[in-house]
């Protein structure tokens, strides 16, 4: 650090000389990101409640009643009325804080030292990481295609399973396990159910109302006892912006530990610290598009991400699996995987690549335009042509 200071100009201007390399999600050549550009009322929102600290609610009642109500209008997505919970950094926070509840419970009311928890193939990395902090112990179950198998689930179950993880919109491919079925299972076994709902929990719920036919995912199943959202991804609020859902404030509780200098005297949270400015962002992107706004961006996503997938179709290009939700995985028979990510990149496109199988991986958000999808067939095209 200098000793003499800086002035906002020449802060301004090094800080802009930064930036400049980034990439923008307003270009459209960000194909791999479960992130887009936030609601503008929702970046306004932020900046304006940004000194708010929901670590220390007391200190900002309304704030913390904010978060409340931006709580209770999440779950209202997702069929429960009163749900415990917190607006947190985003989908890994919120799966670690499920972790963490479904060992402490365990281990206070069923004895259980040695927590393991069963997670399909398909599970995000954040569930190694908490397996990692709480000395927990990661089991896979066998997948059926590209979801996981119910029957390879229940063969797991030990005297330790503490923990069922279900995924509603798997990070590579956006498919939606069979939840009910896993549900029944947690139900008969009196295991904890988790479902990891960070991207799907924001599309599903409209797609559902316009007619599209999913299955019960959410807590409907009186089984499922704490669900992932993120409203930092298809609910178009800033980031971070993640949210954590709990059927009984019992799971909560056993998380609490004592923080006598602060206005409240418990607190169960991972972090300390917590900005209110993400809860106060996300009630506003929520009550500005309302559930009318909500279905028809997840209607103009699904039809964009049919006419890149039929696109993709036409050019010789093989798609892993019919999309479920608006992510398309896809390949060419006759192109390594990594080579073609390669290529596109040169190209000026910015993918990802899946895992199982290999693929590109194209996440359809707000900030794809058709134009940006003809554009990407043209490339994609051009470059099968070449070899």
């Amino acid at each position: 650090m200098d000793g003499k200071p800086k002035s906002k100009e020449e802060i301004f201007e090094e800080l802009e000389q930064y930036q400049k390399k980034d990439m923008k999600y307003s270009d459209g050549r960000i194909l791999g990101s479960m992130c887009t550009e936030a609601e503008p009322i929702a970046k306004e929102v932020f900046y304006k409640f940004i000194n708010s600290n929901l670590g220390d609610p007391g200190l900002f009642p309304g704030t913390k009643a904010i978060e409340d109500k931006a709580i209770k209008m999440i779950g209202s997505l997702v069929s429960i009325d009163n749900p415990y919970g917190h607006i947190v950094t985003g989908g890994t926070e919120a799966n670690l804080m499920a972790m963490r509840a479904a060992r402490n419970y365990a281990r206070r009311y069923k004895n259980i030292t040695e927590p393991e928890m069963i997670v399909p193939k398909s599970a995000h990395f954040s569930f190694k990481k908490a397996a990692d902090m709480f000395g927990m112990k990661v089991v896979e179950a066998d997948m059926d295609g590209y979801l996981i198998d119910v029957n390879s689930l229940e063969n797991k179950i030990n005297k330790n399973t503490t923990v069922i993880v279900a995924i509603a919109g798997t990070t590579e491919l956006g498919l939606i396990d069979n939840v009910e079925e896993i549900a029944k299972i947690a139900k008969k076994h009196d295991i904890y159910l988790h479902v990891d709902a960070a991207f799907g929990g924001f599309v599903i719920p409209f797609l559902r109302e316009e007619g599209y036919d999913f299955p019960k995912f959410d807590f409907s199943l009186d089984a499922v006892c704490s669900m992932t959202i993120d409203p930092h991804k298809m609910g178009l609020s800033v980031i971070p912006s993640g949210c954590i859902l709990f059927r009984d404030k019992k799971y909560l509780d056993v998380m609490a530990v004592k923080a006598p200098y602060l206005t409240k005297k418990e607190q169960s949270t991972i972090v300390g610290t917590r900005s209110g400015a993400s809860s106060a962002a996300t009630l506003a992107v929520m009550e500005s598009l309302g559930r009318e706004g909500y279905r028809k961006l997840a209607l103009d996503v699904m039809d964009k991400t049919m006419m890149l997938k039929e696109g993709l179709e036409d050019i010789g290009y093989d798609v892993v699996v019919e999309p479920q939700l608006n992510i398309v995985a896809f390949y060419h028979k006759d192109i390594d995987t990594d080579y073609l990510a390669d290529l596109l990149e040169q190209r000026g496109w910015r993918v990802s690549t899946s895992s199982y199988p290999k693929a590109i991986r194209v996440i359809v958000m707000k900030h794809i335009s058709r134009d940006n999808i003809r554009d990407l067939l043209v490339d994609l095209k051009a470059i099968s042509s070449n070899i």
